[in-house]
């Protein structure tokens, strides 16, 4: 009954529109020559609460949820979309009403997709740009958010949990170039929950991708993923394996079925739509939410 009432909240709740929108870059994004903030497209069905889909944005934005009753804690939201799109609701403000509920501030990044991405680029560069900024920025802010600096994590689905993944282990080395003060502040995630991680492991080697490097430096980690989910479950328990011989906490769950995509929402005869009180209990040890 719990989680029936649950997910309608969270339906409800997931039409509203953020609180604020931060622009990420303070002009144009590096490498961009516009700045075009997306467009919305159609839905693909009439189902009550479709998927948004947002395309070619060149100029990231950050929609802002704040936590009712904040706690300290902020999560920078990368939604999946395979880099043609960006998902805001289903892998974004879906997951920032859950987080909301527990006290945390989050952040939903729409960040740039592939239209321009030039020859030999790895498509996962630029939003990895944007969600290095969008962290800086959030920490820049931290008293206007009331939020800990040294609390601020990120939460990656799909595709944007390719991004989040390697986020995760870039430690301080930015992907860009400093362009104001904003940059002086950490890029690095005090922690990540890495929901179906896409294609983090390399077709080719059977490892995980060249820029996924677990040290013992590493931040703590909490990943999801199922068992019949085509980008492979194989890259996610790679990945904790890599925490577990560096010494960093982690906590990984492989479910039975479930596939892929599915963000807080539950799936037919699949118990995938556990996964945030998996989180939950997760953020809770970690001393990242109250009791």
């Amino acid at each position: 009954m719990r989680s029936v009432c649950f997910l309608a909240i969270l339906f409800v709740s997931s039409a509203l529109l953020a609180d604020d929108a931060v622009d990420v870059w303070p002009q144009l994004a590096p490498g961009e020559t516009t700045k075009n903030k997306g467009e919305l497209l159609p839905p693909r069905d009439k189902s009550p609460n479709p998927v948004q889909r947002v395309k070619n944005i060149r100029f990231p934005t950050l929609d802002v949820y704040p936590a009712q009753n904040p706690n300290g804690t902020g999560v920078l939201i990368l939604p999946g979309g395979g880099f043609t799109y960006v998902v805001p609701n289903l892998e974004g403000s879906e997951g920032a009403d859950w987080l909301n509920q527990h006290g945390v501030t989050a952040f939903v990044l729409r960040y740039r997709t592939k239209e321009s991405v030039k020859q030999g680029e790895p498509m996962w560069q630029r939003p990895l740009q944007d969600a290095q900024r969008s962290l800086r920025l959030i920490r820049s802010r931290a008293t206007e958010w009331k939020l800990d600096p040294k609390r601020v994590g990120v939460l990656g689905f799909s595709a944007g949990g390719q991004v989040a993944s390697i986020l995760h282990t870039a430690e301080e080395t930015a992907a860009y170039k400093s362009v104001d003060e904003v940059d002086q502040q950490s890029c690095k995630p005090a922690f990540s929950l890495l929901v179906y991680p896409w294609r983090i492991l390399d077709g080719d080697t059977k490892k995980l991708l060249t820029p996924i490097k677990v040290t013992t430096t590493t931040p703590p980690a909490f990943i999801v993923h199922t068992h019949d989910d085509g980008s492979t479950a194989v890259g996610a328990a790679m990945l904790y394996i890599a925490h577990k011989q560096n010494k960093v906490p982690a906590e990984l769950h492989i479910y039975q079925n479930g596939g892929h995509g599915y963000g807080l929402r539950p799936r037919p005869n699949s118990v995938i739509s556990s996964w945030p009180d998996r989180g939950t209990e997760w953020l809770r040890v970690r001393g990242l939410i109250g009791k």
